[in-house]
């Protein structure tokens, strides 16, 4: 790589890292550790290749996807969950809805299969149509279609408290957080 290339790079990880850090925090379930792991590993492989790309955050981000999807794929799924630990809030700011919503809202993407949590992240925090989620994770719409629904209606079973907050909140969620309607 070139200094003119290593320059760009540079620039791009630290103008881009903790947005695509936050898309790998919920590709990974809310593990850090992971989340940090999946984005340094996309941007390794990004890096031997940087002189190529045309648009680097898609690049990287499709890197997340296909990364996340074989961690998925392989046959040994990993035994032990790591929970995030809630954020801390500004002192002076009552911004507990949205920490509760935030802490409730990891907490089940934690406890979804991985396929279900990556079709979540794509479809709703992302805002990828449907084709476009399935172009990324190799199948058709219809599966896309099937898994946002069952992993949605899994999102109510496993955190009823979301229906508490959703109807608590002074404030309508941000973008943050992923879209569970609740139904009566």
């Amino acid at each position: 790589m070139d200094a003119e290339a290593q320059e760009s790079f540079r620039q791009f990880v630290a103008n881009r890292s903790s947005a695509l850090l936050k898309t790998a925090v919920l590709l990974s379930g809310g593990d850090r550790h992971a989340a940090e792991d999946l984005l340094q590993n996309a941007l390794i492989k990004a890096a031997g290749r940087w002189h190529q790309i045309d648009e680097p955050e898609a690049y990287v981000r499709q890197i997340l996807y296909r990364q996340q999807v074989s961690r998925w794929r392989l046959k040994w799924p990993r035994r032990e969950l790591s929970v995030a630990e809630p954020p801390e809030t500004a002192p002076g700011a009552d911004l507990s809805y949205a920490a509760e919503l935030r802490v409730v809202m990891r907490g089940a993407l934690a406890r979804l299969t991985a396929r279900q949590r990556t079709v979540l992240v794509l479809r709703y925090f992302e805002d990828l149509p449907e084709a476009d989620v399935a172009r990324v994770l190799g199948c058709s719409v219809g599966t896309v279609r099937s898994t946002a629904h069952r992993s949605l209606a899994r999102l109510r079973t496993l955190a009823p408290e979301l229906a508490a907050l959703s109807s608590a909140g002074s404030e309508p969620p941000s973008r943050d957080y992923l879209p569970v309607e609740v139904r009566p």
